[in-house]
């Protein structure tokens, strides 16, 4: 195992220098690696929430929410199809979870059977969504399976830590920890963003956008006495003018996911105004509902609240429009940035938040180097005077694993936190471990009267098993932790996996190579851990 084969010194060569490049960008300062060729690496290590300091939220998906949203969307569906097949109705309303109405006459029930079944969805296993039942007097109730409710759940999570990365992303936050914990929450980690009530604001805020005709035979009298016409709603202004509500038709003329770009603008008058672009589809709707309702007023709908309020003048055709308001800059920018990442699927709650100081993230990392440095040094001495030259082969060989391992976290863009400080300190002491055990099975060898060099040959050999063995399963245990840990304990559980690797491999290739050399230079009598 000794022998100085080429494949084992190129091998160890480009270990050496994939370590120093990769590794070199975090100790330059951010002048000097801007400006190195562009064939080097640039990757440096992100530090993490509790190194760099910034916020942190705790997020909970409305689900109540949800399910109310999917019955009000359930209600309409019934509405219109049953209006569609011309099948007469009454007390259409939601009560216990299931949308509930009387088909008023006998003679239309098996009808209405027969329309309702194309309501609702498919679940992705198969199968539809909701359950219709037919009670007495000529009655219905459709309610969704219980499968549909934790498939709502389940979706709204996921999208909704893709449409937060995408605007905490727009607001130029490097490397923000999103990920899910539990069924139905959502941990953020944004270093150095120090204003959390800026992350709430950005994050919070479903954007739900909705272009909606207004009812305007509907009179004060009639809103002051809630006479609400079934197909209408009432929606309370923020529009900034005197009428403090409008009544607006239910059916949606287009929504914000037709929305293919908006961004902050001025008016004619130099106001601040959002413009913004439809799809093909949101175009094409739009241009037959404007060229329809020509002198009629349609309502631009922000979360429930009408944000905008104009009189067609014209068809619009182009596909795109503006919407003006009382905006300021900065309103007019951050809900550009909203409705550019898209509507929250359901409202998040926000259970916990929390900010680390960039002066307590200094301190942190302060700490972190000094132990780091205490670790090694300690490591560093005991190997030495252990095992006198041979330790100092291990002594080099750790700071070859040591390069390695920020060159594979650089290069993976890992967020390095102060467990993952803990798991590289953890991997030093692995990787002096390995070499304890390949020098003490050598010691053991050449007690028993084998010459230097199968003594040390027989020391890596026989010490190869107890090796593998001890990392394998640290590996399981970092494979789990990775799996089903979060935030810290999953970059604890990826440093230690690196270094693992790492440490397996400087503390027999790299080891093997100098003693394989020594033994060629000085022709040893005897081994000097002996």
């Amino acid at each position: 195992m000794l022998a100085l084969s080429r494949w084992k010194i190129v091998l160890v060569a480009l270990s050496v220098v994939f370590g120093l490049l990769f590794s070199l960008p975090n100790i330059l300062p951010s002048e000097m690696v801007s400006k190195l060729p562009g064939f080097l690496p640039r990757q440096r290590l992100n530090l993490g929430l509790d190194l760099q300091g910034g916020s942190s939220l705790l997020l909970a998906v409305d689900t109540e929410a949800l399910r109310k949203e999917r019955l009000g969307d359930l209600q309409e569906e019934v509405r219109t199809v049953l209006r569609e097949g011309q099948i007469g109705f009454s007390e259409l309303s939601i009560a216990g979870g299931a949308v509930g109405f009387r088909i008023t006459d006998a003679s239309q029930v098996d009808a209405a059977a027969s329309a309702l079944s194309k309501v609702g969805g498919v679940l992705k296993g198969g199968g539809r969504d909701v359950v219709v039942n037919r009670t007495p007097d000529q009655r219905f109730q459709i309610a969704f399976v219980p499968q549909a409710a934790q498939e709502d759940a389940r979706n709204a999570v996921a999208q909704s830590i893709e449409i937060i990365r995408r605007r905490i992303d727009a607001l130029g936050t490097k490397e923000p920890d999103i990920r899910q914990q539990g069924a139905d929450r959502i941990t953020i980690e944004a270093p150095g963003e120090s204003d959390p009530q800026k992350l709430r604001d950005v994050i919070g805020k479903t954007a739900k956008l909705t272009f909606q005709m207004m009812d305007e035979t509907v009179g004060a009298d009639d809103i002051a006495n809630n006479r609400i016409p079934p197909d209408d709603m009432l929606v309370q202004s923020a529009d900034g003018s005197s009428t403090p509500a409008y009544v607006l038709k239910k059916r949606v003329v287009v929504s914000g996911e037709m929305l293919t770009h908006a961004q902050q603008a001025y008016d004619q008058n130099g106001l601040p105004d959002i413009n913004f672009r439809f799809n093909g589809q949101g175009a094409s709707r739009f241009a037959t509902v404007t060229s329809e309702n020509i002198g009629k007023r349609f309502a631009i709908v922000l979360d429930n609240r009408v944000i905008s309020a104009p009189v067609i003048q014209s068809a619009i055709v182009g596909g795109s429009g503006e919407i003006t308001g009382n905006f300021t800059v900065e309103s007019a920018t951050q809900l550009s940035l909203l409705l550019n990442s898209g509507a929250l699927p359901a409202p998040l709650k926000v259970i916990e938040q929390g900010t680390v100081g960039a002066e307590l993230g200094a301190d942190a990392v302060r700490a972190g180097e000094i132990s780091l440095a205490i670790g090694a040094a300690l490591i560093l001495a005991f190997i030495i005077l252990a095992y006198g030259l041979f330790g100092i082969f291990a002594a080099i060989a750790l700071v070859v694993n040591l390069l390695m391992m920020f060159g594979a976290l650089s290069m993976s863009q890992a967020t390095l936190t102060l467990p993952g400080i803990a798991g590289l300190i953890l991997t030093m002491a692995v990787a002096v471990d390995a070499n304890v055990l390949i020098y003490e099975r050598m010691r053991d060898e050449a007690n028993a009267g084998r010459a230097p060099m199968a003594a040390a040959d027989a020391g890596y050999r026989r010490a190869m098993t107890s090796i593998f063995d001890a990392n394998v399963t640290t590996m399981i245990s970092a494979l789990i932790m990775f799996s089903f840990g979060a935030g810290p304990v999953k970059g604890f559980a990826w440093t230690l996996s690196i270094g693992v690797v790492t440490s397996v491999f400087t503390a027999i290739m790299v080891t093997q190579l100098l003693i394989g050399w020594w033994f060629r230079a000085a022709k040893p009598k005897a081994l000097p851990i002996a």
